[in-house]
């Protein structure tokens, strides 16, 4: 099953697609990247071009997942209100593919790929590497981002089971 993890922004959204075989303790990335919207287009059309391309993307790849970074503090409101209709406009897009959609703080991702709820962002991307097999760490910190939040979703995958399983056993 692919997982989506997508760091929202309107200006830059990063993407990736990660998967984990049963058993294995690592991720395989198999895309990450950037969509890039100009900021001199009016809002309606950078909106709408997001929109075009994590479609695209969600229809070349049959996400399982999409996994959103939940925006959980922001002190530039303009920044953060960009931030707030890609993250909309990426949670509309998988409700209409039918995925499951999972979000997470930025300190939830740092906590399950790097161990560290304040890691840096070169921390987590150091370790987005070593978990994705990659020979080092993705250029972009949008896509490192994603893939990252990718990866804590398939980190908690097997927790998650187990809560559900010891829950319907009672």
């Amino acid at each position: 099953m692919f997982v989506l993890g997508i760091d929202p922004g309107l200006t830059r959204c990063g993407y990736g697609v990660v998967t984990r075989a049963p058993g294995a303790t690592n991720c395989t990335a198999h895309a990450a990247g950037t969509i890039e919207t100009d900021p001199d287009d009016p809002i309606e059309i950078r909106l709408f071009e997001l929109s075009r391309e994590l479609r695209s993307l969600m229809a070349q790849y049959e996400p399982g997942t999409v996994v959103v970074e939940r925006v959980f503090f922001q002190t530039n409101r303009r920044t953060a209100t960009g931030v707030a209709q890609a993250s909309g406009i990426a949670l509309a897009c998988a409700a209409e593919r039918g995925c499951e959609v999972a979000q997470y703080t930025s300190n939830e991702v740092k906590l399950a790929v790097a161990g560290y709820g304040s890691a840096t962002k070169m921390q987590v991307q150091e370790m987005v590497a070593r978990q994705c097999g990659l020979a080092g760490p993705p250029s972009s910190p949008d896509a490192a981002d994603a893939l990252a939040l990718g990866v804590c979703h398939l980190i908690g995958a097997g927790l998650r089971g187990a809560v559900r399983a010891a829950e319907s056993a009672r």
